[in-house]
Formats: structure tokens, C-alpha cells, sequence
């Protein structure tokens, strides 16, 4: 399968670049706007695999102020060509200014400005990588109209992140699917990490997009750019989450049961989740949203709030 994501990116990349602040001994720059956005980016699906292809030739204004003298320049930002052939760091970015003095400033733009931009380029190959890949359908084994095995066995002999057979449990649409179980311990007591999950600013931060948190029975939930949304439908603070949960590129109407269990151990807590009625297609990837998307990010966020208290 072949997924288009030219449009998201264009929206991605205005989205990290736009509104970039460097600042330095000799003033301050901000970059404007995306004046000129050429190419394309897709993401295969082959054998279970994703492969990725983006070609991208971009054009970027900056102004600034000279901080000794209050003078102000702009200029531009130049990436000719950001593509999957050549790492983030080599990739060539050159910038210029428009005649005059405020040599400074460009100076500036080419040092702490390359790197700022270096770093937004590499925040959107990571969204492209996940956010964009949310849900995408993986093939499986079985070809086309043949019934998927009904027994399988779990994967893993420590019992984490095992599939429990239930491709004939049927959920909303009627379609096979599989109840997916990970455990995952986190360096943060559990009503800490219960806050995670249910604070809207807390759930923006590990997951770096707007969301929308109701958290209380029956209230609304949606994540990553509208990829993933649900429904709270059981809430035990510090103990237990129960939703309505599905990936924008499910099925119509076809949601999985997501149970969270929090325990708290010595100085940390372990997060049990248990994924009822996920589409058999779909199992890979759901995995991988919660493993990259959600726990990865979670270590991320409690990593810095630990080390902005020390």
C-alpha cells in the first residue's frame, strides 16, 4: 500500500519552521514564512515494512534586529534539496540577507539558525515516521479473502507485549481481530503517570500536538491531529482507565476497548494495557503507536521534568 503525504507535510513543515526564534550575542531573528514549498513525500507499506520517500526544495524569510544599534535586517533560508538520500546533517541550507549592513545577523543565521532549523526538519521526519504512519495498514501473511488463523500463538516468552487469540471476537464492524498486551514500567509513582493520561496539558506534551481531554464517563478524547480519538468509559483515579479507542484509519465506527492499569512499585509504577478488538490488519502498527507514541514519549517527558528539578 501507498500512502500520499505531500498535503500533511506541507502543513508539517510550516508547522515546525514558521516562528522560529534565534537568538545570539548580536540580536534576535525570527523565520516567517514558508514563501516556497516544491516536492513530495509518500510512505510505502511492503512485507510489514515502511519505507519512506520526501523530496523537498524549500524557501524560508527571516528578519532580525542588530541588538547593539536596534537595526533591522531580513534575508532568506534556503533548503534545495531535503530528501531521504542525504541525513538531516548533511543536508545543505543556505542562507543569505538582503543588501545592506547586518552582516551580524547573517552570521548569526548561519550558525544557531542552521542548527534551529536542522532540529525543526528533524521533528517533522520523526512526525512523518509516526504521527503521519498512525494506524497504516500492514499486510499480513494470509492472502487476500483467506480467514486469518484463529489460533496464534503469543510472541515473546516473558508474556509482555503477547497477542492473545481472539480473531473471532467481533467489535462494531464486523471484522477478525486481536487483543494486544503490553506492560511497561515508568520512573514516576502512578497517580503521576495516571495525571499523564487524563491532563489535557500533560497529554499535549508527550504527545507535542493539540488535543482534546475529557477526561470523566462519557467524555471525548482526541489525539495527534485527529489520528487517534475515543470516549473516557471508566476512570478510577491512579488505578485504572477504561476507553473507547480507535485510529482514524480503522474501519468506520470500529473502536477497540483500551484498559490501562496503573500499580505502583518502589519508586515506580507499572502501566498494564490491554487492546480488545483491534483489526487483525492493524495490529503491527497499533503496537507501534503505543510504544513510540505514547510510552516512548512518556519516558521522554518524566526524563525532563526530572532533570529541569535537579
Amino acid at each position: 500500500t501507498e500512502r500520499d503525504a505531500t498535503s500533511w507535510s506541507k502543513r508539517k513543515l510550516k508547522e515546525v519552521l514558521e516562528g522560529l526564534v534565534v537568538e545570539g550575542e548580536a540580536g534576535r531573528c525570527e523565520i516567517g514564512d514558508l514563501k516556497h514549498v516544491e516536492g513530495e513525500a509518500s510512505c510505502n507499506s511492503r512485507k510489514g515494512k515502511l519505507i519512506f520517500f520526501y523530496e523537498w526544495n524549500l524557501r524560508l524569510s527571516w528578519k532580525g534586529t542588530v541588538k547593539e544599534s536596534g537595526e533591522k535586517h531580513k534575508g532568506s533560508v534556503e533548503i534545495p534539496n531535503l530528501s531521504e538520500e542525504n541525513e538531516v546533517d548533511d543536508t545543505e541550507i543556505n542562507v543569505s540577507k538582503k543588501k545592506g549592513e547586518g552582516d551580524v545577523l547573517k552570521d548569526l543565521m548561519r550558525t544557531e539558525g542552521t542548527t534551529k532549523v536542522r532540529e525543526a526538519l528533524r521533528d517533522y521526519l520523526k512526525a512523518l515516521k509516526t504521527e503521519f504512519t498512525l494506524g497504516m495498514i500492514l499486510p499480513t501473511k494470509a492472502p487476500v479473502g483467506q480467514e486469518p488463523a484463529t489460533e496464534r500463538k503469543p510472541s515473546g516468552s516473558s508474556g509482555q507485549d503477547s497477542v492473545v487469540p481472539q480473531s473471532l471476537d467481533m467489535v462494531g464492524v464486523k471484522i477478525p481481530t486481536v487483543r494486544i498486551h503490553m506492560r511497561e514500567v515508568f520512573n514516576s509513582p502512578a497517580d503521576e503517570l495516571y495525571s499523564i493520561f487524563t491532563k489535557k496539558e500533560l497529554v499535549q506534551k508527550f504527545s507535542k500536538c493539540p488535543a482534546v481531554i475529557e477526561a470523566e464517563k462519557g467524555g471525548k478524547l482526541q489525539m495527534f491531529e485527529g489520528c487517534v480519538s475515543g470516549e473516557y468509559t471508566e476512570l478510577v483515579p491512579s488505578q485504572r482507565i477504561v476507553l473507547k479507542w480507535r485510529c482514524r484509519s480503522w474501519p468506520d465506527e470500529h473502536y477497540a476497548t483500551v484498559a490501562l492499569h496503573f500499580q505502583d512499585l518502589v519508586a515506580q509504577s507499572e502501566l498494564e494495557l490491554e487492546c480488545k478488538g483491534v483489526p487483525v490488519s492493524h495490529e503491527e502498527s497499533t503496537r507501534q503507536c503505543w510504544k513510540k507514541q505514547y510510552f516512548e514519549e512518556i519516558h521522554l517527558l518524566l526524563q525532563q521534568s526530572k532533570d529541569n528539578m535537579e
